[in-house]
C-alpha cells in the first residue's frame, strides 16, 4: 500500500530511471495523476504536461467505461464495442456522452492549460502517467493519441493495476511499468493509505509550483 500519490511517484520513479538518457516527455493523466507524474518528471529531469482523456461512462453506470475520448487537434475516441453491444448502448447516447466529454475537456484545457500548446510528442519518448489503472479505458485512449501524434516510443507507468489491463496495455504500448498488479485487484483507491479526490485548484497549484521551479 502506498501512502499518497506523491511516495507512490517516487517509488515508479526509480522503475523509470532507464528512460531517462531517451530525454522523455512526462505526460500525466489529470487530476490524480498529476501528483504522481510530477514526482516521475522531478527525478527524470524531464518536462511534464498533461493529457485531457475523459472516461465514457455507461448508461445509469457511469463508473462502467463504454470507451474514452482524449483531447488533440482531432480528439481521439476509444470504444469498447464489446460492452456497448451486451449493454445495447444506442448511437445517440454514444453521440451525447462523447459532445460531454469534449465540452469537459475544453473546460480543463482552457483551465489548466491557458494558452500554452501541448508539448509536441513527435518523435520523442512519452511516458504516460496515472495514480493506477483499473479498466484501463482513458490509458488506451491516451496511447492512441500518443500514438496518432507521432510519439518514437509509449511508456505507460503506473503504480497499481490489474494483471489483465496491464496485457492489455502491453499490445499496444511499447512498455508497460506496474509496481504493484494485486489479486484480487478491488480498487485503485483501496491501495493507497491517503487517496483524496483532487480538484481543478490542485492541479492549477501543482502545475504553477512546477513551472516556477523550472523557471528558477
Amino acid at each position: 500500500m502506498f501512502r499518497d500519490r506523491r511516495e507512490a511517484g517516487r517509488q515508479l520513479a526509480e522503475k523509470l530511471l532507464s528512460f531517462a538518457k531517451a530525454e522523455p516527455i512526462v505526460y500525466a493523466l489529470p487530476r490524480g495523476g498529476l501528483p504522481v507524474a510530477d514526482e516521475v518528471a522531478k527525478r527524470l529531469d524531464a518536462p511534464l504536461d498533461l493529457i485531457l482523456v475523459r472516461k465514457l461512462g455507461a448508461p445509469g453506470h457511469e463508473e462502467l467505461a463504454i470507451g474514452a475520448l482524449v483531447d488533440g487537434a482531432a480528439p481521439t475516441t476509444i470504444l469498447h464495442q464489446d460492452v456497448i453491444a451486451e449493454l445495447n448502448v444506442p448511437d445517440a447516447y454514444i453521440q451525447s456522452v462523447e459532445t460531454d466529454a469534449l465540452a469537459e475537456i475544453e473546460r480543463r484545457r482552457k483551465l489548466y492549460m491557458k494558452d500554452q500548446p501541448p508539448l509536441p510528442a513527435k518523435d520523442r519518448t512519452a511516458i504516460i502517467v496515472d495514480d493506477g489503472l483499473a479498466t484501463g479505458a482513458t490509458m488506451e485512449a491516451a496511447v492512441a493519441a500518443m500514438c496518432k501524434a507521432g510519439a518514437a516510443q509509449i511508456i505507460v507507468a503506473v503504480p497499481v493495476a490489474p494483471r489483465d489491463t496491464i496485457e492489455k496495455l502491453e499490445k499496444i504500448a511499447d512498455d508497460v511499468i506496474a509496481l504493484e498488479t494485486p489479486y484480487p485487484f478491488w480498487s485503485v483507491g483501496s491501495w493507497y493509505q491517503s487517496f483524496p479526490q483532487l480538484t481543478d485548484e490542485d492541479v492549477i497549484e501543482t502545475l504553477a509550483h512546477r513551472h516556477a521551479e523550472d523557471a528558477s
